[in-house]
């Protein structure tokens, strides 16, 4: 998300949630008064997105000051104070829930990559992410998971091929679609990597017959089919498990040797990091 594609995000957040006005604000507060406000952290996490809050914050009023105390990545605990603001209240107290909503979440997800990432820290497996996000939000919850430790998977729909099921049974089968896409990415000019979907063993030796791919994608496989494709594959392309990975056996899957773990849940089962904007 580039400055120009952000700037709009943040404006149609604020337009989305005070349209012609914070009513309440503006009936019992006096356009005059000014104070101070801070973030204050309520949970034990890791801290995310607090670089958009001067920028929510500046959107919002350009005339308010923002200080961040505390850097994203950065771990937290109760009672942290992770920024201040002052300047007119009725501005600090419209930007407020923006402000809240953005970084609750990313906070979320940046502590949920960080639990997967500390459990297969000394292996060689890397846990990445999904295209199951919140629709506008995939450039910052991606950010929030390299944040987290994690690593992106492809960003959209555009920057890899991914032929998953659907594509393979409506081409006709693996090695036509594998097919059908080296000849379109040829006729394209395209350079893009090509990962393929295997629902089982036999999969896995139809995508390597066919070749020319860059990854498997070991799609709900039991452990022992895990380090089975993983042998039965070994430096021809990379592995990646998906589908049913949790915390309790992320470190099994990692230890098969698989390259890489990705986990839908990251961005679209979270809980937000509490925190909370306090006058003081």
């Amino acid at each position: 998300m580039n400055d120009n594609e952000l700037n709009a995000f943040i404006l149609r957040a604020l337009e989305e949630d005070s349209a012609d006005g914070d009513h309440s604000s503006l009936a019992s507060i006096p356009a005059s008064t000014t104070g101070r406000a801070r973030l204050i952290i309520k949970e034990k996490g890791i801290i995310a997105g607090i670089r958009l809050a001067p920028l929510i914050f500046r959107l919002t009023d350009p005339s308010l000051r923002t200080e961040i105390l505390i850097k994203d990545g950065s771990q937290v605990s109760p009672g942290d104070i992770a920024l201040t603001v002052n300047g007119k209240v009725q501005s600090i107290l419209r930007a407020e829930r923006i402000v809240l909503n953005i970084m609750q979440r990313m906070s979320g997800i940046a502590t949920s990559t960080s639990l997967y990432v500390d459990k297969i820290k000394d292996t060689k497996a890397q846990i990445t992410d999904t295209r199951k996000t919140t629709p506008g939000m995939r450039a910052l919850e991606k950010e929030a998971v390299r944040i987290g430790g994690g690593i992106n998977h492809r960003m959209g729909l555009y920057d890899m091929i991914m032929l998953k099921d659907n594509h393979i049974d409506y081409a006709g089968g693996i090695s036509e679609a594998i097919a059908l896409t080296k000849e379109y990415l040829r006729k394209n000019r395209l350079n893009l990597k090509i990962e393929v979907e295997s629902r089982n063993l036999q999969e896995v030796h139809e995508i390597l017959q066919a070749g020319g791919v860059d990854r498997i994608m070991l799609d709900n496989f039991s452990i022992p089919m895990t380090a089975e494709a993983v042998k039965v594959i070994g430096n021809r392309c990379e592995t990646e498990s998906s589908g049913g990975i949790t915390l309790e056996n992320v470190r099994d899957y990692a230890q098969c040797g698989v390259d890489f773990i990705s986990i839908g849940a990251l961005t679209h089962h979270i809980k937000s990091l509490d925190m909370s904007l306090k006058a003081f």
